[in-house]
């Protein structure tokens, strides 16, 4: 069985073309909506240009169940779903919370 656990192995598995066709099938399932949003009551599609062009695209395909442990599961389109970046950030813990970017805000005593 293929493994994901280098950099050079997911960046080969993210540049197939097996990966890409499912990637546009995953997103048409989920009608190019991140699924978190609309799991909380928000409508979030990509982004589209007036004159009907994409603007860059803001939707990623996420795996459910990560490549690195499920390998099995990395072209299952059951294990895939449309999120936005900020969804697929914090699921992959790249978001900063509120809480972490003031935690040190009252580090110093006003003395005066």
């Amino acid at each position: 069985m293929t493994e994901y656990k280098t950099e050079h192995q997911k960046k080969r598995f993210y540049n197939s073309g097996d990966w890409k066709r499912l990637r546009q099938e995953a997103l048409k399932k989920d009608n190019y909506e991140c699924q978190e949003c609309k799991r909380l009551g928000y409508v979030n599609l990509d982004s589209v240009k007036e004159d009907g062009k994409r603007k860059e695209i803001k939707m990623n395909v996420h795996h459910i169940q990560e490549i690195e442990e499920r390998p099995d599961l990395a072209l299952d389109l059951d294990n895939l779903e449309t999120v936005c970046l900020y969804h697929h950030n914090l699921a992959h813990g790249r978001v900063w919370k509120e809480w972490e970017k003031n935690r040190w805000a009252d580090d110093e005593l006003d003395i005066l």
